[in-house]
This record gives structure tokens, C-alpha cells and sequence, in this order.
């Protein structure tokens, strides 16, 4: 029987017609795999199949993915998030779960690659994820706000840009939840083996996506939230300045915060696709 697997050109450019012909020939595919995004199994032979390629610093993994859940593409991400995945795949990763949300990272404003170390003049990002009602079905959400206020690259003025630079990439001003955002194409949000690394923005010099926000460990999320992220395919990223929505140990009293933020016209947001190890 023929195999239902599907290698983009982005991904048959970096591994080459040979190894790509191979795939497709099922010479060097998996009989069947996890799927890399959803995590439950899945069979070539069966169901059409996406090559989803990892690519690190000096490190590059080929997982597998239905389609229905990714399409085939090439994701870049840091080694040591490929070298973390690797380890949990091959069931080496001993390490205890990261702390409960919010976690922070390095951030670079929207166009701008982030620097893989925080110093002290960078901005940084409190990220929350958490389960968000709109129009009577939950969505799996970020919510992410920054610990200070967010200057525009190159400006000495002290406003915060940080909304606007937002605004600039095409997220949208949100004044109540009540219908999810638009899909913000280019962005996406990098789950691995189940855990989220990083939101990935386009990067400015063309090319693979870079990070906006990464994740210094894997923040681990709910069997709920992955549910949901993997049934709709998109996470709804909602980001809102400095001192709006603060550290809310409960995902109603973070809807109370979101809603407040919608309500002053402190609440930007979009939708983004999933992207998977």
C-alpha cells in the first residue's frame, strides 16, 4: 500500500531529493509514529501524513505529524529545545516539570530576533496559558504581559510601545471577548512533545521563523489546554501592557483580568497556528 506522506519543498530543500525520495518510497519512514503535535499515534499506510523538520544550531530531527493536525514544514528552534525534546522522546528526560505559569524569557519587539540571554534593558514577558470561554467554547490562550514598560527599538522616549509595536504586526484591538481574533499568519505557537517552547514570529531577514518569546524551561500545560489547542488547531495569544492583568492563580480570575483589560482598551490579540514536535 502506498504511503499517505507528505514532504514540503521547504523540507525536501533542507534534507535533500534523495532522503526525500526515500521517504516517500517508505524506506527510512515509520511504520507508524506519535504524532508530534497531538501525540497520539499514527499510521502512513492509513491516513495522509506530514514531515515536519526541527532544525537546531548544530542539530536537525525529522518527526512525523498528521495532517490534519500540521502541515509539512521546516521549524527552527534553539538546540538546546531540540536537545530537551530528544531526551523526552527517548524517554531520558528526567528532569521535574517546570513551575506553574507564568514563566518569563527573553523578548525582542515584533521584527526583532530575541537574544538567547536577558540583560538588564530588555523587556521581559510573563506568559500564562490557560483555558479562555468565547461564544460558548473554550480556547486554549496565552496571555502574555511584560514586567515594564515596552520602549520602541532605537527610541530614548519612556512611553510604552508595547501595544502599538503589536498592533504593527497585525495583532487587533480587543474591547470584549466575544468572537476570537483573526489568524495572524506567519506566527505560530511551537509545541513540543506536549509542552510550549515558544511563539514564533516571521523572521524580518526572510527565512525560517525566529523567536518572540522563548521559554527558558518547557512550560508544561493541561491535558485540557492541549486538547483544545489540537481541536482548533490555533491558540489565542492575548497580550496587554504592564500592571493590566498581573499573576491570577485561577483561570476565571485571569477572565475577570482579561475582560477589565478589553474594557480600558489595554487587550490585544490573534489567533496563531500550532506548530509541533
Amino acid at each position: 500500500m502506498p504511503r499517505m506522506l507528505d514532504v514540503s519543498d521547504e523540507v525536501r530543500a533542507e534534507i535533500g531529493d534523495e532522503e526525500a525520495d526515500r521517504l516517500l518510497a517508505g524506506d527510512s519512514a515509520p511504520g507508524g509514529y506519535d504524532c508530534t503535535s497531538c501525540r497520539t499515534p499514527g499510521d502512513p499506510e492509513q491516513e495522509r501524513t506530514s514531515t515536519v523538520l526541527f532544525i537546531g544550531e548544530e542539530t536537525a530531527v525529522l518527526a512525523f505529524a498528521h495532517s490534519t493536525c500540521l502541515p509539512s514544514q521546516v521549524v527552527q528552534v534553539t538546540e538546546e529545545q531540540l536537545q530537551g525534546a530528544v531526551r523526552s522522546i527517548g524517554g531520558n528526560d528526567t528532569a521535574p516539570a517546570p513551575a506553574a505559569p507564568p514563566v518569563q524569557a527573553a523578548y525582542a519587539p515584533p521584527g526583532h530576533v530575541a537574544p538567547e540571554q536577558v540583560v538588564p534593558e530588555q523587556a521581559v514577558l510573563g506568559v500564562t496559558s490557560g483555558l479562555v470561554l468565547v461564544a460558548g467554547e473554550l480556547h486554549p490562550a496565552l496571555v502574555v504581559e511584560p514586567t515594564a514598560p515596552v520602549a520602541r527599538p532605537g527610541s530614548l522616549a519612556s512611553g510604552d510601545e508595547f501595544l502599538p509595536l503589536l498592533i504593527e504586526q497585525g495583532f487587533v484591538p480587543v474591547t470584549e471577548l466575544s468572537t476570537t481574533p483573526p489568524v495572524l499568519h506567519g506566527w505560530s505557537v511551537l509545541l513540543a512533545v506536549g509542552q510550549l517552547h515558544a511563539v514564533l514570529q516571521p523572521n524580518p531577514n526572510g527565512g525560517q521563523p525566529v523567536a518572540w518569546w522563548q521559554a527558558h524551561q518547557p512550560l508544561q500545560v493541561t491535558e485540557g489546554w492541549r486538547t483544545a489547542a489540537n481541536k482548533h488547531q490555533q491558540v489565542l495569544l492575548f497580550a496587554a501592557p504592564v500592571g493590566s492583568i498581573g499573576r491570577q492563580p485561577r483561570e476565571d480570575l485571569l477572565r475577570d483580568a482579561l475582560d477589565r483589560a478589553a474594557a480600558n482598551g489595554r487587550l490585544v490579540a490573534a489567533a496563531l497556528p500550532l506548530a509541533g514536535l
